[in-house]
């Protein structure tokens, strides 16, 4: 996949029409928000989303509010509120003095709604949802309301009685007056407050008649003076909306809405609802369990902000839907990682090395490189002792074709940066399981090459020294859905989840140097993968990491 160009983004393009001389914002500061509903977890498609705002506005040189789309009274949850901050500081954006609540404008919604009554632009109807629905009409037949026409005066008065508390639920609507016989049906007089008894987060019970977003979203932006209004494809068919509304009352500014595609991802779901389920019904640990692609989820297994922001920025800005392979998220991890991760030695499935011709007793110490990406990073020395631990995959008591690492009598083989060995046996339990792996050294082979200069025929294995090491438990994470399109309209994602997605590995093999690993660092584990210590559950007495991501996989960008 191609590194996005400037060429490539349609909103950028628009923008650069809309500042330059002659256009609708020549000489204005580029301003943009970003409208979170409060009710879960950002996710990586959120992230595609922010990205867009907080990143237009940088590019331009602009401002990017920050906006808690809390109108809807439901399911909104401090803790939300105060995860999204995070999420959006952890990848690099701030806001600054702009934090604001949607449910703040409250008041202001309200008088916008009592002007377009008085403007002959709204009324009160009695239409039950049912009967609303009934008389929506179709692309042939417009719509109808027996409560259009009602009175300016009687319309006030009833709207003004809705707020006070004097009707339940559902009871009556307000509807702004524009076109029954429009071809989009969110123009057929779409209702814009409805009668919601219920407790707000913030509000308390001050409210309880409730903006639609419709109506309250571009008023929000056009006090905030938004000029660009950017959102996700669905609601192109709402711009004629967005635009009505803030044509026909008061408010100061005009924004643009720009509509963009909504970023897909295959093996996984991305409806706030499903993630939802996913948590509450304990399919997985928390909204930040490693498998989920919320935010916080990815931050635990290891993501980046970097990784994120690349993936997003070459994915670019599309007016078409697409779906993008999980593989090229992982890509853009691996890509990363492999600039800044520590190299370091670790086992995951154990099984002991002797090394029966080395002095017992006997240790020292071998250089390695951190990075050899990054020579600034140093090195660090690792102790070599007669036992080692190895993992099991790297013997064999009968070998198979072409395999090329320790079985009795086989090719040479050598210790990571340390020396050539020759397996000469191995230990059995009483189940005839491995239990020990026997083997010699070259002495004149330090380093990992012989000082006569022979081939060695076998493979370079990694190793930790079974006397300075430390235990530790390593996750290993695999998609979370086996099928593509967990998401589709026509299946059961449940049915859809792999039950091999988390395998937990205990009594692994780590570097003693780790155990002063911590959140947030990224380790390579050699010939393994990209690790990293669980944010939650790691700690000196019981290390923890997390597979971030493979060291490599078949997808070609």
């Amino acid at each position: 996949m191609a590194e996005m160009t400037e060429g490539k983004n349609f909103i950028h393009a628009f923008i650069e029409e809309d500042i330059a001389e002659g256009g609708r914002y020549a000489g204005q500061t580029v301003h943009t928000r970003f409208p979170p509903e409060p009710n879960g977890y950002l996710h990586i498609g959120h992230c595609k989303a922010l990205i867009i705002d907080f990143g237009t506005a940088e590019k331009f040189g602009g401002l990017c509010n920050l906006r808690m789309d809390d109108t809807n009274p439901t399911k909104e949850d401090v803790e939300f509120v105060e995860a999204i901050k995070e999420d959006i500081h952890w990848l690099g954006f701030d806001w600054g003095d702009r934090f604001f609540y949607g449910s703040d404008y409250f008041e202001k919604d309200y008088e916008y709604a009592v002007e377009l009554i008085k403007k002959g632009l709204a009324y009160v109807c009695e239409l039950t949802p049912e009967q609303a629905k009934e008389m929506r009409g179709d692309l042939n037949t417009p719509a109808t309301s027996p409560y259009r026409d009602r009175p300016i005066e009687e319309s006030l008065d009833l709207f003004a009685r809705m707020r006070a508390g004097e009707f339940e639920d559902n009871k009556y609507t307000l509807r702004a007056k524009i076109d029954l016989a429009s071809g989009n049906f969110n123009m057929r007089d779409p209702v814009i407050y409805r009668i919601r008894h219920m407790h707000h987060h913030r509000q308390g019970d001050k409210w309880c008649i409730y903006p639609m977003y419709d109506f309250a979203h571009p008023i929000q932006d056009a006090l905030e003076g938004i000029t660009h209004s950017l959102c996700s494809l669905e609601f192109e068919n709402h711009r004629p909306l967005y635009n009505w509304v803030v044509e026909n009352v008061s408010v100061p500014h005009r924004p643009r809405q720009i509509e963009f595609a909504r970023l897909g991802i295959d093996h996984t779901v991305l409806s706030k609802r499903k993630l939802r389920a996913l948590v509450e019904n304990g399919y997985v640990s928390g909204w930040d369990d490693p498998r989920m692609p919320t935010l916080c989820g990815l931050r635990r297994r290891g993501y980046t902000p970097k990784a994120i922001r690349n993936f997003c920025d070459r994915v670019g800005v599309a007016k078409s839907p697409n779906t993008i392979e999980y593989a090229f998220l992982e890509y853009c991890l691996r890509e990363d990682l492999n600039e800044t991760a520590k190299r370091v030695m670790a086992v995951v499935k154990p099984v002991k090395l002797t090394i029966t011709n080395y002095p017992e007793g006997q240790s020292e110490t071998f250089t390695i490189e951190n990075n050899p990406n990054r020579p600034e990073d140093g090195t660090r020395e690792v102790t070599f002792s007669r036992d080692l631990w190895i993992e099991a995959d790297d013997f064999l008591a009968q070998p198979i074709p072409k395999y090329k690492r320790l079985y009795p009598d086989g090719p040479e083989c050598r210790l990571k940066g340390a020396y050539v060995i020759k397996c000469t046996g191995f230990v059995t339990d009483e189940n005839g399981n491995v239990t020990e792996v026997l083997a010699t050294y070259d002495p004149d082979s330090k380093g990992g090459d012989p000082a006569d200069g022979r081939k060695i025929k076998g493979a370079t294995i990694h190793w930790v020294d079974a006397n300075n090491c430390a235990d530790a438990e390593v996750r290993q994470y695999s998609n979370l859905f086996d099928d593509a399109d967990p998401d589709a309209a026509n299946k059961d994602f449940l049915a859809c989840l792999n039950p091999n997605s988390l395998e937990v590995l205990s009594g692994c093999k780590v570097e003693a140097s780790l155990k002063n690993s911590k959140a947030g660092e990224s380790y390579q584990f050699m010939r393994l993968g990209y690790f990293c210590p669980d944010s939650k559950d790691s700690s000196p007495d019981h290390l923890v990491f997390n597979r971030s991501v493979s060291l490599k996989d078949s997808f070609k960008p």
